[in-house]
């Protein structure tokens, strides 16, 4: 079996996309999201090309990196050959081989084959993430907000939510044009939330990878001046009804375990915690 790595066309985003929907086990690791790779398209289908690893053989894709920045490499594996050693070994040979010097991190399901490859070369354990989960058999309670759906008249708060939630944050409203081109978005839905007297106060965008499978929160945010009252809770469980709504089994999403605010208002969304998972990381 020879595998290779490659760095996809844009033409190829949508067979990207499609096969990391059908890796989204219910109740597996979190791992990559085709949310993930439409989140990143923001900054436009060329970018999100550039960025991305695929490793395949002539039967088809086995593992999508996405270079999320210029030193974290976050990975998946199709879930058949995630505890494949050559595998492995093939993609950590690649890692060391394409990967730019100095400090990087990787991010990969905790049952990989990858991560003890790579810790036996050398990566240490780094930053903990918190996973969360919350399954969505049942219908999800009222959200104690006006939600929107985002629509041309809407993109506007959108925006500012988003940046005001993130220092730093360089979206605009041409981003989430680009954003909303992924492939990924044919079932992802943004929202906003409006207080009592119409103001944007919080923001979310949700990604469905189909129908009997896990959903991904990514992004979501609380407008800085209007923090402290409820409406990051209010608005996961708005986006948790959407992606019941479109038929995801369960919705998921991740933070830094340092992120003890954000921890607390998806668990008051009825989120439940995940073990820990640790990223790999070379160098100092």
């Amino acid at each position: 079996m020879t595998i290779t790595l490659s760095v996809p066309s844009v033409d190829a985003l949508p067979r990207v996309d499609a096969a990391l929907r059908t890796w989204q086990v219910e109740g597996g690791p979190l791992q990559l999201h085709p949310g993930d790779v439409g989140w990143f398209q923001r900054f436009g289908a060329d970018e999100t090309a550039r960025a991305l690893r695929v490793w395949a053989t002539d039967a088809g894709i086995l593992a999508v990196g996405l270079c999320d920045g210029p030193d974290v490499l976050r990975l998946t594996t199709a879930p058949g050959v995630r505890g494949d050693t050559e595998l492995a070994r093939t993609i950590a040979d690649d890692l060391e081989r394409t990967l730019p010097d100095g400090p990087v991190s990787v991010e990969a399901p905790t049952d990989a084959a990858l991560r003890p490859v790579l810790e036996a070369a050398g990566w240490r354990r780094d930053e903990a993430w918190t996973p969360l989960r919350r399954g969505l058999a049942a219908p999800v309670e009222h959200v104690g907000l006006t939600v929107v759906p985002v629509g041309p008249d809407e993109v506007a708060d959108r925006v500012s939510v988003h940046r005001s939630a993130f220092a730093n944050s360089t979206f605009t409203e041409e981003r989430w044009r680009a954003m909303t081109a992924s492939p990924a978005y044919a079932d992802a839905r943004c929202l906003v939330g409006y207080d009592s007297e119409g103001t944007a106060v919080a923001a979310i965008t949700v990604w469905s990878a189909g129908a009997g499978r896990e959903g991904l929160i990514e992004p979501m945010g609380v407008h800085r001046d209007h923090r402290g009252r409820g409406y990051g809770t209010a608005i996961t469980l708005a986006g948790a009804a959407a992606l019941r709504d479109l038929g995801s089994s369960s919705a998921v999403v991740a933070t830094p375990s340092s992120n003890t605010g954000g921890i607390a208002t998806y668990r008051a969304a009825g989120f439940d915690a995940l073990p820990e998972r640790l990223d790999l990381r070379r160098g100092d």
